[in-house]
């Protein structure tokens, strides 16, 4: 079934009435929220119940919101998890109730309570378009949504020798030291072991911090402190505590436990949404008492004290988190400390830098791993551009313009536009970073189709490029006004704007990124002239050029113009084996406009070699992917629905109207994941 689940925690325990119940609710109502104080269970609750619902048509998809600050960013947050990567100009939360309208699906949205009225009023548009649509919300307070079912999530009981509060801190106080089974198997000290349970009033982020300072205590020490330290802090009313207190003093607890050098890291470290690495952590973090030498092993003193939790996050290398709530707490302390604005400022450089290098290393061999570094960096480059925008815009628009490959060929069109004309209309004036940031604009423009606007930030680039010595922002220019003529149709401008003259005319490297892109636009245009085999000869240097620097994103588009030309050809294998090659390319960087650019094509190749059910199938395969862009065939460019309308066209007088359709919505049902 498709979707994309987190790791589900491996500390769960009990909940079998709430699990029942969510069964129910999940197949009856639509929005359901689950509500409770911080650390009592919500997202593993959530996480269980998605586990044992009914499978859903369209898959069951998790968003997880924690490290969202920007609420204008909701629906981009929303659109990406569940893989609509829309390319499209209109606004985003019309292209996402459009694309969830058909859908079976269950979406989950994990920790709303800092965007409440912001998630109450897309889940109304959602499921209002979307009869096959079911919300499950975690939330500190409800949405306040009519048909809302909320869920109040209560602590675990911790009454009696066979608690599940008691066997979720034998649980954790096993994990921290697995020589705690004596202590939980003698019978004596169960009743210590359970008053610890009530004094944390069964909350179970409590239970998991107490259950890791027996590493350091035996239990009737940790039982000693720990009620030394509420008596102190509630007058002798432990018992009585509201549980938003018990919990705020259980982190207080050990938050005093920690060595000083261990709460000064807590407190930096929550400058970090989401998660992060360990040179993330040693740049931001470090100065003072901390040394960047011992920022790592602090940092897994940190993870022993189940403060910081080890990420479970697929494919990213070793990376940690902090829970909501303790990184809260962090942040109070860090205001205490008077760090905010200097760890704020650290974090930001960080990630302008990772921006910068990002940019330096994207058109060569690391440029895979640069792809799957940046989107696992995702949250802290927002969290680093909204900083910089506030208190460095010059530095913001230098890295939103750096960032440009992650807007245009890593599916966030949409947060990009964003960011650029924020940073364009708030930065100083300025030269080199103003050419760099009106050419990232320009991209999302042309990929959102919107041609004029791309023509005129062309314009606009053109004109600052031409006062800088460096030749490789007006080839940059060149290739976004090449474009915007290119696809509405007149491919003999582009091909004046982009073609060998006027590369020449321009100087500059052959390997930099304008250059390659101007033989990209050429060989489109070549094609759309019928010039097939000049486009297969621009293509041909264009493979090498990418080959030489061990690019792919590029070198993949290379392989599409072949494919496009070896069909004018009447080529029909050769531009098989071409197209497939970009789809290997294409899948390895997720570039779903890629993707369905190429299975057009292919299914045209298929078609004239005489299959045309398969064709068919590839059609409604491309059919699917293009929804997930939102705009197929870029709109209704001409050359792109010739190819469409010719792989059609085949298919059809092949196999007949009937075996088509059937074929066709076969293709268009399988996984776009």
């Amino acid at each position: 079934m498709p979707g994309n689940l987190p790791p589900e925690t491996a500390s769960f325990v009990g909940r079998e009435h709430e699990l029942a119940r969510l069964d129910a609710l999940l197949r009856d109502r639509r929005l359901i929220t689950l509500t409770g104080v911080g650390g009592v269970g919500k997202s593993r609750l959530a996480r269980r119940a998605v586990d044992r619902a009914a499978a859903r048509r369209d898959g069951i998809w998790w968003v997880q919101l924690s490290p969202l600050r920007d609420p204008r960013l909701l629906t981009a947050t929303v659109a990406h998890a569940v893989g609509l990567a829309d390319h499209s100009a209109h606004a985003l939360d019309e292209e996402l109730c459009a694309w969830m309208a058909d859908k079976e699906l269950l979406l989950v949205l994990d920790t709303c309570e800092h965007l409440v009225s912001e998630v109450r009023h897309l889940a109304a548009e959602l499921l209002q378009s979307a009869p096959g649509l079911t919300v499950l919300t975690t939330s500190r307070e409800r949405l306040g949504s009519p048909g809302e079912t909320v869920v109040d999530v209560r602590p675990l009981p911790f009454e009696g020798p066979d608690s599940d509060a008691l066997a979720l801190f034998r649980a954790r106080a096993l994990a921290a030291t697995p020589g705690a089974a004596a202590v939980f198997d003698d019978p004596e000290r169960i009743p210590v072991a359970a008053e610890v349970c009530r004094r944390l009033d069964g909350i179970p982020l409590a239970l998991e911090l107490a259950g890791a300072r027996l590493r350091l205590w035996t239990l009737e020490e940790l039982a000693e402190r720990l009620g030394a330290r509420f008596e102190v802090l509630t007058d002798g009313r432990a018992a009585h505590l509201p549980r938003h207190r018990t919990m705020r003093t259980a982190i207080g607890w050990s938050h005093e436990l920690c060595e000083p050098v261990e709460r000064l890291l807590w407190a930096r470290l929550s400058v970090f949404t989401g998660d992060f690495d360990v040179a993330a952590a040693r740049a931001v973090c470090s100065g003072g008492p901390l040394a960047p030498a011992r920022v790592e092993r602090v940092l897994e003193g940190l993870v022993a004290k189940s403060v910081v939790r080890r990420s479970e996050a697929r494919g990213a290398g070793a990376r940690y988190l902090m829970l909501d709530t303790i990184r809260e707490f962090g942040h109070d302390w860090l205001a205490e400390l008077g760090e905010v604005r200097t760890v704020a400022d650290r974090h930001a450089h960080w990630y302008a830098a990772l921006s910068r290098a990002a940019d330096q290393g994207w058109m060569g061999p690391g440029q895979v791993e640069w792809y799957r570094r940046m989107t696992a960096e995702h949250a802290q480059l927002r969290t680093a551009l909204e900083h910089l925008l506030g208190t460095q815009p010059a530095a913001a628009l230098e890295t939103a313009g750096a960032l440009w490959f992650f807007w245009f060929a890593c599916g966030h069109v949409h947060e990009g536009r964003g960011f650029l004309e924020r940073a364009l209309r708030e930065a100083p004036p300025g030269d080199a970073a103003r050419a760099q940031g009106l050419w990232a604009l320009g991209l999302t423009m042309l990929l959102q189709g919107d041609m004029e606007g791309a023509r005129e930030t062309g314009a606009r680039c053109t004109r600052v490029a031409a006062g800088l010595a460096d030749p490789e922002p007006e080839l940059r220019a060149a290739y976004l006004r090449a474009v915007s003529v290119l696809m509405p149709g007149d491919p003999g401008a582009a091909l004046a704007l982009a073609g060998p003259r006027a590369r020449a005319g321009h100087g500059g490297r052959t390997s930099g990124a304008g250059w390659l892109l101007c033989r990209l636009a050429t060989g489109y245009a070549l094609c759309d002239l019928g010039r097939f085999e000049e486009a297969a000869e621009e293509a041909r240097g264009l493979r090498e050029s990418c080959a030489e620097l061990g690019e792919r994103w590029l070198r993949a588009y290379a392989d599409y113009i072949l494919a496009v030309a070896a069909l004018g050809l009447g080529q029909h294998g050769e531009a098989a084996r071409h197209v497939r090659a970009m789809l290997s390319g294409k899948r390895l960087l997720g570039d779903r406009f890629g993707i369905a650019l190429g299975l057009d094509v292919l299914a045209a190749a298929v078609a004239g070699l005489g299959d045309g059910e398969l064709a068919a199938r590839l059609l409604g395969t491309g059919h699917a992917w293009w929804r997930t862009v939102g705009r197929p065939q870029m709109g209704g460019a001409p050359s792109l629905m010739a190819l469409r309308d010719q792989g059609e066209r085949q298919a059809r007088a092949a196999i007949g109207d009937e075996a088509y359709e059937s074929a066709f919505m076969g293709g268009a049902a399988a996984s776009t994941g």
